[in-house]
């Protein structure tokens, strides 16, 4: 037990003495390659910058990495798929990634705010499914400040947290908040 916590104290320090851009970069880079652990990124940027700044931190680096390889695959993939798959396989892909086109904002935002829902299997659907960038952009910032939140919340011990009533309460009401925002914003802007 001694280990982990040198081990999170040695890369709090580190992150906090490369100040709040190193803890922002990790996460940016979190948004490609999908292996590095968000959570774990989230907990050691609010133990190096204090709960608030944490949060700023890691939300806005999460939803800007996520935005940016959206934007890739948006431009990118019709020419990918146009030259890679098969006619057959084209074709399945677009039935796929239609049906995914036409998800209400508010369920989009429910998968972004599911904190175990791979951040960048969402990016590459929306991206190739051509998702309305508007729509993309509204399901990142409010999904992805509830999920960070979760994980700044949830961040220290996770296994002691999945036990705990007010953890799984907490979980509960973010997700029911996340979709009201979702599905007000949504029929204010005008965006299905």
């Amino acid at each position: 037990m001694h280990i982990v916590s040198d081990f999170v104290r040695s890369c709090t320090t580190i992150i906090a003495t490369g100040g709040p851009i190193t803890g922002f970069l990790l996460i940016l880079l979190e948004s490609f390659i999908p292996a590095l652990p968000l959570g774990v990124f989230v907990a050691l940027n609010i133990n190096a910058f204090g709960f608030f700044f944490g949060i700023i931190i890691s939300w806005s680096a999460t939803c800007l990495g996520c935005f940016l390889s959206y934007l890739l695959l948006y431009y990118l993939s019709n020419n990918f798929i146009d030259k890679f798959l098969n006619s057959n396989l084209r074709k399945k892909v677009r039935q796929g990634t239609s049906k995914f086109k036409k998800i209400p904002l508010q369920n989009l935002v429910l998968i972004i705010t599911l904190p175990f829902t791979p951040a960048f299997l969402v990016n590459i659907l929306a991206g190739v499914s051509r998702i309305k960038t508007d729509k993309f952009l509204i399901s990142i910032i409010i999904g992805k400040l509830f999920m960070v939140i979760f994980w700044g919340y949830i961040g220290k011990s996770f296994i002691e947290s999945m036990t705990d009533i007010k953890t799984i309460i907490f979980i509960a009401l973010t997700l029911v908040v996340s979709y009201i925002i979702s599905k007000v914003i949504g029929k204010k802007m005008n965006i299905e």
